[in-house]
């Protein structure tokens, strides 16, 4: 990401708010390969229903979680798309890494940018 598009900086930055509670990543672990009602998801914590709902309510805003009703349920989903800006920040930090540890491990080895070892003397 490049900062090039402001929304979609606030939508990473959102993500990573988001994912910063533990609970809130345990959540979306649960609901990630099915769509859940709020009381099951509640259920699996020891916590109240009212903590868990602020924890949905911040995951839905942040892009990461689908509600859909049923009635008088709600139901919830991951939202794989939520991720993707989080995952090319991700992405871009590590090929970024990478590229530094292999210039730091090229400079240790005395090879230079056309791939030939410097001659010493």
């Amino acid at each position: 990401m490049s900062g090039d598009d402001p929304r979609a900086e606030q939508a990473t930055d959102d993500a990573l708010r988001a994912l910063a509670e533990p609970r809130r990543r345990a959540i979306l672990r649960l609901v990630a390969d099915a769509e859940l009602p709020a009381g099951q998801i509640a259920e699996a914590f020891d916590v109240t229903r009212t903590a868990i709902s602020q924890h949905l309510s911040v995951l839905k805003n942040a892009g990461l979680l689908h509600e859909r009703r049923d009635g008088t349920r709600r139901l919830y989903r991951a939202r794989a798309e939520g991720l993707a800006g989080l995952q090319a920040f991700l992405d871009q930090m590590w090929a970024t890494s990478l590229q530094t540890a292999a210039r730091l491990v090229e400079a240790e080895r005395g090879v230079t940018d056309g791939g030939h070892a410097d001659a010493a003397g």
